[in-house]
């Protein structure tokens, strides 16, 4: 086990700075793998939407072990040495074993000993018949409440059904990171609700030089469009968006894309082959992108109509609704 200094104290000013719930707890943690040779293992916090390595251990004759110091309970991930994704698990201050299996070219594995890992999984068997409010009122106070209303429900909910939902929770979630992401979300997307002024913003231009979201205003209607190279939706919607740029640019219709892309050659290669001729910017940081948080954007694609007033007329609007939209406004 590499047990660093470090990140333990980089983790324990992040549970200050942020008023978690949880404590900082050192993990009680022993798995095993078999039926493929894997000589490490990582730990990975998960952080808005996003899992980041903390930790790792050897794995010794089959077997591996954690013993740091974090916030229970709480999501982390599990990342056998040469896989990309990790294995979810809710980890607690009891004592966990984890059984992993590589036998079979894929991944299966077996949590025991957290009450919230049973749960969770539970409700991976159930949710496509389990609305937000049904989950919560079964167990108020657990952090899969808080976890499953912020990862797998919000996506659909208005900030006022987000305000509603997050009321549901037990006070003592209040101060965990997915309570707090939502509240400072429902804020964020009642400021860009139709009818509101388009916030501003400076992003990062494929040249690399900066451009200012504002100067693009005024001109017509605009379509703020976020995107990504690595979300399919975003690609399979991209040509009704060229197709309607194409129709309506010389009436005054414009489009200003913020591509959620990490690496730049993937965000560039995506324009060139979806023939995107409009204004792009990105920040090329995945989740944190700036303009993303401004806009309370929680999914991809996900999108903006702005009249020349740079005013908000519509939300997310793709498709048949979009092309109806535009037409209605340039075909009167």
């Amino acid at each position: 086990m590499n047990r660093k200094i470090i990140w333990i104290a980089v983790l324990t000013v992040g549970v200050c700075l942020q008023g978690l719930a949880q404590t900082a707890k050192p993990l009680q943690i022993s798995g095993t793998i078999k039926g493929a040779e894997i000589s490490k293992v990582y730990l990975e916090q998960y952080d808005n939407k996003v899992f980041r390595t903390i930790d790792s251990a050897f794995v010794n004759n089959g077997a591996f072990k954690f013993t740091t110091a974090v916030p229970l309970p709480e999501l982390y991930g599990i990342r056998p040495a040469g896989y990309e994704y990790p294995l979810q698990v809710f980890l607690e201050s009891e004592p966990i074993e984890i059984k992993v299996d590589a036998s079979e070219g894929r991944i299966h594995y077996e949590v025991k000993g957290s009450q919230a890992q049973e749960r969770f999984e539970r409700f991976r068997k159930r949710q496509r018949n389990l609305t937000a409010k049904e989950f919560i009122e079964e167990d108020p106070g657990s952090i899969v409440s808080a976890y499953v209303l912020f990862r797998n429900y919000s996506y659909d909910l208005s900030p006022a059904e987000i305000k509603a939902h997050l009321n549901l929770l037990s006070p003592s979630l209040n101060k965990t990171q997915y309570v707090r992401i939502l509240m400072e979300l429902a804020a964020k997307q009642e400021a860009v609700l139709p009818g509101n002024k388009a916030i501003d913003f400076v992003s990062t231009d494929p040249n690399g030089d900066k451009i200012r979201f504002s100067d693009h205003l005024g001109k017509g209607y605009v379509l703020l469009d976020f995107w990504a190279a690595w979300c399919p939706p975003c690609r399979k919607e991209n040509p009704n968006i060229v197709a309607l740029y194409r129709k309506y640019r010389d009436k005054g219709f414009s489009v200003f894309g913020v591509s959620l892309d990490k690496k730049k050659e993937n965000w560039l290669k995506a324009i060139e082959d979806d023939q995107l001729e409009w204004a792009q910017a990105s920040d090329l940081a995945f989740w944190d992108t700036e303009a993303a948080a401004l806009y309370g954007v929680r999914f991809i694609p996900s999108n903006l109509l702005i009249d020349p007033s740079g005013v908000i007329v519509a939300r997310n609007i793709k498709g048949d609704e979009l092309e109806a939209t535009l037409k209605a406004i340039y075909e009167k």
